[in-house]
């Protein structure tokens, strides 16, 4: 097996190499994202209910939640350019397949497409930001890389939307694979594993060593923290931003299509700010970083109980209040990625880290589906389209989650305080 030297990287080299994986991140992003804003068009197209929606989205992050794990194992073995060309070549022909569909089962296979390519992305980036750069600096690239990641989305609020409305459905979508295939392009040319160049090139791992790596990773009490940590974090803006938070501006609470993309757009670049605190204050607290998952849990079930609970439709403040929460989830679930550095040696980064990105995708899974079935239960007899009362029994599963999150927090940062301490006592014994 060929071994990566030691090589220092200059600035220049590792800014470019950074960001031009950030650049198929934001790509992914935007993949991802873009039934968000197309979703009561693609109900239209497709001539479909809330819960068969429903199906579009989870079939997408079903696959990306479920090969997390195996594309860590991947990472560990192949490295991030490899799978960051194969990620994107298959984001390219899933949005080709979505652009030219006209019945559910191939526009379900696209969706499919896009999750698989979207799963090999992003922890991609995240093992080049470890190899490129010096471990004082990962929260904060970190952070950067999943906040800057967001401008894919909000490429894939307002400018899609317009796009859609002027132009049609095929055109739109063509034109996303047309990115798509651009950012493809500049990562086959520029991106590169390590300063050296170098990657693993021996044997296939056998089925005993993936076992061995993802028991040892796992065995971490604080990959299990990071896992939790994404899944509390994470679902309610993913789900909001992914599929329901556009039907519910527009049909539940009577906002213009180009208003709701606008609200999306203002949570997407609120994330830009939000980001960059978050990571500050990790970096500069790395044992309260549990308190600030807590606060952000928090903040978004108190702010979401006051808009499920107002008379009537929500004021606009109050609307804007709740994206502007909701953006601080995405970079408070990349607290669980630094839980997982911490916790793991460089060459198990991959496998923890897949294993910690699962939990948010889980939870949005069964929020999304959550969602679109009680929407379905309680919209009114009749009525083509779901009513606030039905967005608003919808959105109230969200507490469910949020109970079942906080508790595994609390008891795996216990857990991993409890491993720290018995490290330490260890380590000061003399041998």
């Amino acid at each position: 097996m060929r071994t990566t030297a030691p090589v220092a990287p200059r600035r220049s080299a590792a800014g470019l190499v950074w960001g031009v994986a950030v650049a198929a991140y934001v790509a992914a992003v935007f993949h991802r994202s873009s039934l968000g804003v197309t979703g009561v068009d693609a109900a239209h197209r497709f001539d479909i209910n809330a819960s068969a929606l429903a199906t579009f989205s989870v079939a997408q992050l079903a696959v990306y939640a479920a090969m997390q794990v195996p594309v860590g194992v991947l990472l560990d073995r192949f490295g991030s350019r490899r799978l960051l060309i194969a990620g994107g070549a298959l984001m390219v022909a899933g949005q080709l397949c979505f652009a030219l569909a006209t019945d559910v089962p191939l526009a379900i296979a696209a969706r499919v497409l896009i999750g698989l390519g979207d799963a090999m992305t992003f922890i991609s980036v995240l093992r080049i930001v470890s190899l490129w750069f010096p471990g004082r600096r990962y929260p904060m690239m970190t952070q950067l890389t999943g906040t800057l990641g967001q401008l894919g989305a909000i490429l894939g609020a307002v400018p899609l939307v317009a796009l859609l409305h002027r132009a049609g459905w095929t055109p739109a979508f063509l034109t996303s694979a047309a990115v798509g295939a651009t950012v493809l392009m500049m990562t086959v040319v520029i991106v590169r594993d390590t300063p050296g160049g170098a990657v693993a090139t021996g044997a296939a791992p056998t089925l005993t060593d993936v076992r061995r790596k993802l028991a040892a990773a796992w065995a971490q009490p604080g990959t299990r923290l990071g896992l939790w940590t994404h899944f509390v974090t994470q679902f309610s803006g993913a789900v909001f931003g992914l599929l329901w938070g556009y039907p519910f501006l527009v049909q539940g609470q009577g906002l213009s299509p180009t208003a709701a993309a606008s609200l999306l757009t203002l949570m997407t670049a609120a994330m830009l700010v939000t980001g960059p605190v978050v990571a500050h204050f990790c970096a500069r607290h790395p044992f309260h970083r549990s308190v600030l998952v807590f606060a952000i849990t928090g903040a978004t079930a108190g702010v979401w109980g006051v808009v499920l609970a107002w008379p009537g439709r929500a004021p606009g403040w109050l609307l804007v209040t709740l994206v502007l929460v909701l953006a601080v989830n995405g970079p408070g679930s990349l607290i669980g990625f630094d839980y997982a550095r911490s916790f793991n040696p460089v060459n198990r980064i991959g496998s923890a880290t897949g294993v910690v990105n699962v939990g948010g995708f889980v939870a949005s899974i069964v929020l999304i589906l959550a969602v679109g079935v009680v929407l379905d239960l309680a919209t009114p007899a009749g009525r083509a389209t779901p009513d606030l009362t039905a967005f608003r029994w919808a959105f109230a599963v969200q507490y469910v989650l949020w109970a079942l999150g906080a508790v595994q927090v609390l008891r795996y940062r216990n857990a991993a305080r409890r491993d720290l301490t018995a490290r330490a006592r260890a380590a000061a014994t003399p041998a």
